[in-house]
């Protein structure tokens, strides 16, 4: 029997290559999907070894040639945004893929669990917010969950546009926030949803020792596909870990990770402060010290905070169903820092220094411009604490910029605390409605964000 080369690789179990490889691509690139305006931009597959490959863009055509593996990569120089112009890409080898309805803009992502991953279908005025959501220049892009001992290539999602048809499943406050900056910027946003309800810090962080299943299998596949920045509402989990003032060094990891593997060291990172809860596995002190810890990251550049304490309206559920507030307040942040917008109020009093003054303390805040009760009534939630320690009930009265507190049985204050347990509910607020964070003056490690 004559043993040709075909029947030689069968009876060793494998094929010869035949040339026959179709061009593929990785699913961040498809149909209706937004690319990042003012970035270097890379598209990339794979096809047979040696394949030459034809990228025609507009009027453009770009060219490679496969290495060995069959990998190929094809720059593009940046584009512009262009009104949402519709775009088509054709990509030709031994077969050709045309890829259409492609819009140029800014592409955010939005990460953390369950308050991020929650959807439109669970959340405050659905059947409203639905019923709008039709909007041509948004589209959506949801990662499903899957967790991975290495970093994976690929994602099993599709672009897809806005529509009431589309997004009920999608997540809540990062399309509110999208909607938010597409409406104000008028230029495309792409969102990508990369969450995991339950899902601690650390499974979503890459450092130089290593990175976590849920970065792996949901945020390693897209890092070559530049972003505007991230969403980021996640820490439940942490705080019932107790890992309480231990969880700034987390954030500054994962934003620190993202923002190497993004190739993007002034990536804008914006994220939310969780909400008072009375839930049972919060130990005493631990929410405080984790809200704390959040305001302590914003001491990192190009982040910003959406403080919730107002919009919870059941203490009892973890997942503030009030979704369209926590993504227009964490825009203000990127309206306000990233595209430069004048006059933006974009955070509630964040507490910045205290001066004893006999027996009263005066406090300073950042974005405290028209300081004032958000319900008319006197300044609640505040306590007071001579040497001893002992905190009391104290007065609040503003001043200004400032606020002065006091109480008759504290002749000497030493420090104040303001909001400082899980279901706090305090009524300060700034000229823009924007609620103040709770915090505590001893020691204080938080930031500004100014």
């Amino acid at each position: 029997m004559k043993h040709t080369p075909a029947l030689f690789s069968l009876l060793l179990g494998f094929l010869p290559l035949t040339g026959n490889a179709d061009i593929e691509l990785p699913n961040i690139f498809g149909n209706h999907m937004v690319l990042q305006r003012g970035a270097p931009l890379q598209i990339w597959g794979t096809a047979d070894a040696g394949e030459k490959i034809a990228l025609k863009f507009g009027s453009r055509t770009f060219t490679s040639t496969t290495d060995e593996d069959g990998s190929w990569e094809i720059s593009l120089p940046s584009l512009k945004s262009d009104g949402g112009k519709s775009h088509r890409i054709t990509i030709k080898g031994r077969n050709t893929i045309v890829l259409e309805n492609i819009l140029i803009g800014d592409v955010w992502i939005g990460s953390g669990q369950s308050n991020m991953e929650w959807n439109m279908n669970g959340s405050e005025r659905k059947d409203e917010f639905v019923k709008d959501a039709n909007h041509p220049g948004i589209r959506l892009f949801h990662i499903p969950k899957k967790q991975f001992d290495a970093p994976q290539a690929d994602v099993e999602a599709k672009w897809k546009p806005c529509t009431s048809g589309n997004i009920p499943n999608f997540s809540a406050v990062l399309y509110h926030f999208g909607k938010t900056i597409h409406a104000d910027q008028n230029v495309p946003i792409g969102l990508v949803n990369s969450s995991w309800g339950g899902s601690p810090i650390e499974p979503w962080t890459v450092t130089d020792k290593g990175s976590g299943k849920m970065y792996n299998g949901m945020i390693a596949p897209i890092v070559k596909f530049p972003v505007t920045g991230t969403i980021w509402y996640q820490g439940e989990t942490n705080c019932i870990q107790k890992n309480g003032l231990a969880y700034t060094g987390k954030m500054k990891d994962l934003i620190e990770g993202w923002r190497r593997v993004f190739n993007n060291e002034n990536m804008p990172f914006y994220f939310v402060q969780i909400a008072p809860w009375n839930g049972g596995p919060y130990a005493p002190g631990q929410l405080p010290a984790l809200w704390e810890a959040q305001c302590a990251t914003l001491k990192l550049p190009h982040t910003g905070m959406a403080v919730t304490t107002d919009i919870v309206h059941n203490i009892g559920d973890i997942h503030p169903r009030n979704k369209h507030d926590v993504g227009d307040r964490l825009a203000r942040w990127a309206l306000a820092r990233h595209y430069q917008k004048k006059g933006v109020v974009y955070s509630g009093p964040l507490y910045k220094a205290m001066k004893v003054e006999g027996g009263r303390i005066r406090l300073a805040f950042a974005h405290s411009d028209g300081l004032k009760s958000r319900d008319g009534q006197d300044l609640n939630e505040f306590k007071i604490a001579g040497s001893d320690g002992q905190f009391v009930d104290a007065k609040a009265k503003i001043e200004g910029k400032f606020v002065l507190v006091s109480a008759e049985s504290i002749k000497s204050p030493t420090q104040v605390r303001f909001g400082w347990h899980k279901v706090a509910n305090p009524n300060l607020v700034n000229r823009a409605g924007l609620p103040a964070s709770p915090f505590q003056t001893e020691k204080w490690t938080g930031g500004t964000g100014e």
